[in-house]
This record gives structure tokens, sequence and C-alpha cells, in this order.
């Protein structure tokens, strides 16, 4: 867990642009064996392109440290994988964030209800075979170039992955500045 948690909070730092690191830690919260929480500086109400690509990066950098580390993986990253993939899905189907499907909606939205007409939410599907196929590799290359920016940053700082790993399993919490301090060689 914490390599996992050092893992996300590395790419994080790492990467430009990102919401800041505000602290982690490998006290279980829930169904979660630790959280590396990310706070923006400033309020939100969209997303770039260049901002999603890089959530993606931080979502798999637990799961690459596990990997590099161990040489194995686990369980602990499949809430990450499911964020991440979503998001690539809405950048691909929502967004219009793919150059390779352009600007368009795939997925009609489903919101009547009434007389048992619908459920609400969900999407129907109002594209061909072909397209769902184009839809599916953009998500995973999407998705797969964020897991390869991550196992880069990773790879090449492997000294600030274990400092800050061994803070965490020492001391449990990390705040902002100290885990700016350890990846920076403090």
């Amino acid at each position: 867990t914490a390599y996992h948690e050092a893992g996300h909070a590395l790419v994080a730092l790492l990467l430009p642009g990102t919401d800041p690191v505000h602290k982690v830690t490998i006290i279980p919260r829930g169904r979660a064996l630790g959280v590396t929480q990310q706070l923006p500086s400033e309020d939100r109400l969209s997303m770039t392109k260049d901002f999603a690509e890089k959530r993606i990066a931080i979502l798999m950098g637990g799961r690459i440290a596990e990997e590099i580390i161990f040489n194995q993986i686990t369980t602990g990253a499949g809430q990450d994988i499911e964020m991440a993939t979503e998001t690539a899905r809405n950048m691909v189907c929502s967004w219009g964030m793919s150059e390779k499907l352009g600007p368009l909606a795939y997925g009609q939205k489903n919101e009547q209800v009434f007389l048992g007409k619908g459920s609400g939410g969900g999407a129907v599907r109002d594209y061909s075979e072909q397209t769902t196929r184009e839809i599916d590799t953009e998500i995973h290359r999407i998705v797969q170039e964020g897991y390869d920016r991550a196992r880069t940053l990773i790879s090449d700082n492997l000294d600030k992955l274990e400092a800050i790993s061994q803070a965490l399993l020492e001391r449990e919490t990390l705040e902002a500045h100290e885990v700016k301090l350890l990846s920076e060689g403090g």
C-alpha cells in the first residue's frame, strides 16, 4: 500500500499542471487501503484534455509502482482502473477529445422516465459496430498512454518512490510539504 500510494503521489508531483498533492496516507479508509489526496488550488468548472490525460497517468501510478517494486499486481488498483477507464470513455464519447473520432457525442442519453419507459441515466447505443470497435480502441489507447507515461516517470525516479514509500511506512501519513521535500531529495 505504501508503494502504491507513493506511486500516485510521485506521478502527481512530476506532472506539471495537476492538482497539488495535499496528503498521502496508508491508514485504511472504508474500502481503500490508503489514499493520495489532491486538492485543486482553484475552482475548476471544466477539464482540459491535457489535465484528463495527466489524471489517468496519476491513477495508473499506484499499479505501476506495485509492478516495478514487487513484479506483481494486486486488486488494490481496481478502483483506479475503473476511474481511468471512465475518464477515457468520457473523453471519447462525451467530451469530443479524440482526434480519431472527432468532436461527437456517442451514446444518446436515456433520461426519459415516464410510466416505466426507461430507468434514467445510462446511454443508448446510437452508433455502428465499427464505431463501437473504434471507441474501444481509443479508450484503450488513452489509458495505455497514461499507463506508459506513469511507468516512465516512476522508472526514472525510483529513488523518490522509495523515499516516499519508506516515509509512509514510518509515519503512515504525509502532508504536502513532506511529500514535496522527499521528492526533492530531502
